[in-house]
């Protein structure tokens, strides 16, 4: 049998609300609304998933991530909205949604997310976790401390980077160490793995439905 979840069903009507509680408990899950983000932040929840509505109007499921980040709070997020368009998928996906489904929600597609979500929460909460420390390291940086640690993870050496941005070798290095600094990275790999940890170059694939 299914493990019971708790849903926190985040914006839109409150008619699809009331739909998509109704669909929870039918599959024996408990569930929990929230007009908007605002609402849902104000007492985070400690468990469970969320079903964000993405509507871009109101800053959609990227909305809700960032809210839950500050809080400190790393539950599993699935965006839902009933036009799911590639460009709001990606987007939400590369913000930190696990998953992406179309409204209304099939009992077997909501089945299969929280099944997979079951399996991956604990690997999910670090790796987002470290995502958005690692964003809000990189965030620091100024724009040309950003560009050389842009050609660093792609393996260039300082002469390379140098040649490429049309200054000095000195002048990278001087930038590649306040970068380190900030970045609190002793060694150019641990820079590179922030920037990996930042996932700030794609996201993961989805499958709408």
């Amino acid at each position: 049998m299914e493990q019971q979840q708790t849903l926190h069903i985040v914006g839109g009507s409150s008619r699809s609300r009331a739909e998509q509680a109704h669909l929870g408990f039918d599959l024996g899950h408990h569930c929990e609304i929230y007009a908007d983000a605002a609402e849902l932040t104000q007492r985070p929840p400690g468990q469970g998933v969320v079903l964000a509505r993405d509507d871009p109007a109101d800053g959609g499921a990227a909305r809700v991530l960032r809210g839950l980040s500050v809080e400190g709070v790393w539950l599993p997020v699935v965006a839902t909205s009933p036009d799911p368009r590639p460009g709001n998928v990606v987007a939400a996906i590369k913000a930190g949604a696990l998953d992406y489904i179309s409204l209304p929600i099939r009992p077997e597609r909501l089945q299969q997310a929280l099944s997979r979500i079951s399996r991956e929460a604990d690997a999910y909460a670090a790796t987002r976790r470290k995502m958005v420390e690692a964003r809000s390291r990189i965030a620091n940086l100024s724009p040309r401390e950003r560009e050389v640690l842009d050609w660093l993870t792609e393996g260039c050496s300082n002469k390379v980077i140098a040649r490429e941005l049309h200054i000095s070798p000195r002048t990278v290095e001087i930038h590649r160490a306040n970068m380190m600094s900030k970045l609190g990275a002793e060694h150019p790999s641990q820079a590179v793995r922030l920037k990996i940890e930042a996932h700030l170059d794609g996201g993961s694939q989805v499958v709408m439905g």
